[in-house]
């Protein structure tokens, strides 16, 4: 799997990340958690993800969309972890914490939630 995080591969549809906050499933690693769903989409991309940042917490843009481009990065290097499945999915990071993080901090707990991610879905095979 290539280090990449292209156009295809990012979540954008205002109807699929809503579908996904009504019927997804949650893993958390404060301060970061991640919101799945099982999805259909017509491309062969295997995972679509999305960040976020909250408003409330961080009320400069720049504040936000540097916790996001750390939390894109950490995916984008990290993502191999979850390997080649039959489905597709729809995931989205959102970050809770107070303060900007390190990356490194961001780092672990990425690859924190995207191990117990590979180990749930594996359970439920």
């Amino acid at each position: 799997m290539k280090a990449t995080f292209n156009k295809k591969e990012r979540l954008k549809s205002k109807k699929e990340i809503e579908l996904l906050f009504s019927e997804g499933k949650s893993i958390s690693k404060y301060p970061v958690r991640l919101v799945y769903k099982k999805s259909n989409f017509e491309e062969n991309i295997k995972i679509r993800a999305g960040v976020s940042a909250s408003k409330r917490n961080f009320k400069k843009a720049v504040d936000r969309n540097c916790i996001k481009r750390l939390m894109r990065e950490s995916y984008r290097k990290n993502k191999y972890i979850v390997p080649n499945t039959t489905h597709q999915f729809t995931f989205m990071f959102l970050f809770s914490g107070k303060e900007i993080p390190e990356y490194s901090l961001i780092e672990s707990k990425i690859k924190g939630i995207l191990q117990k991610f590979v180990e749930q879905e594996i359970k439920s095979k």
